[in-house]
């Protein structure tokens, strides 16, 4: 669905996106992470043909950007982190002008839009003005207004930038109803948590560079080079530190407060001697676990943290 090859774009001596390699498949929930001014909007604006590479080629749904502007842009749903409303409008209006703009027949549009809004679950707001919508509701009105011509791609630039806690819930659940819709979906975020049970691939782009591009297991298991443990036990902690340090299997050890942060050996997946260990020696264990990884975690594994 989106193929991408040697995608590149510079701003004189910028190089915003350095020659991204992309293969996106139909039903793939794409999560694009990386910092503000990392190249994310620049890859979007260049595969919803809004600006043109300076070198590579990208395909969406077999057109190429160069030769088939046009085709694209009826496949594509196109929705920017931040986007103009009009003041004069109600929230059926709007989307009735936009379904006007896809050349959605009369006999079918106000079905069309009021099905839209039943799906970002903004019924209630149909005869609202539109520029009296919160930021949020503004963001799923947004939303209906890329699905009303039925895409097979949506590209989503930042869609919860700016939300309240409750609103980045209401856009995470209508992402998860985009993927089962079968559509090949983008989303950009530098907000890592809101991608975490949402996205099926991940890539991860530092600098116009995508330096992590793989389904969502994957990543966790290269950002995983080794396994941490967090022990607590009753009575001192550094004593427990000094004995479990001694052992082969353990790369290094951290004492935070009453807690030890045990790092093991690369390679070393079975860990079950620690519990006996410290048992033997007389200690009763509070707690005993493994760290998750996240895509925090992962990002910050992976990447440098540099920024153009």
């Amino acid at each position: 669905m989106i193929e991408t090859k040697q995608l590149t774009k510079r701003f004189g001596d910028l190089i915003a996106v350095n020659e991204i390699n992309l293969n996106l498949k139909e039903g793939d929930v794409f999560g694009f992470i990386g910092p503000n001014g990392s190249g994310k909007t620049t890859t979007m604006r260049m595969l919803t043909t809004l600006l043109s590479p300076d070198y590579g080629e990208a395909y969406v749904c077999g057109y190429s950007i160069y030769t088939h502007p046009h085709e694209i842009r009826r496949m594509v749903g196109f929705m920017p982190d931040f986007f103009g409303v009009y003041d004069d409008m109600t929230v059926i209006e709007y989307l009735e002008f936009f379904a006007t703009t896809y050349r959605i027949k009369v006999p079918q549009r106000r079905k069309v839009c009021e099905e839209k809004l039943e799906m970002v679950d903004m019924s209630f707001k149909r005869d609202a003005m539109v520029n009296q919508l919160s930021r949020g509701q503004t963001q799923r009105i947004g939303l209906a207004r890329v699905l009303l011509h039925e895409p097979q791609v949506l590209l989503l630039d930042e869609p919860a930038s700016g939300l309240d806690p409750r609103a980045r819930i209401e856009i995470r659940n209508l992402l998860k109803r985009l993927g089962e819709m079968n559509k090949t979906v983008i989303v950009s975020s530098h907000i890592l948590p809101e991608l975490a049970d949402v996205c099926t691939r991940v890539g991860m782009i530092e600098k116009g560079n995508l330096i992590v591009d793989g389904y969502v297991d994957e990543v966790m298991r290269k950002a995983r080079q080794r396994i941490l443990l967090h022990i607590q036990v009753t009575g001192k902690i550094e004593q427990a530190a000094a004995l479990i340090e001694q052992h082969e299997d353990v790369a290094s050890i951290d004492i935070r407060q009453d807690t030890a942060i045990v790092s093991l050996a690369s390679e070393v997946i079975d860990y079950s001697f620690l519990p006996t260990l410290l048992i033997e020696n007389g200690f009763a264990i509070r707690m005993f676990r493994e760290e998750d990884v996240n895509l925090e975690t992962a990002f910050l594994e992976l990447t440098e943290g540099v920024q153009q």
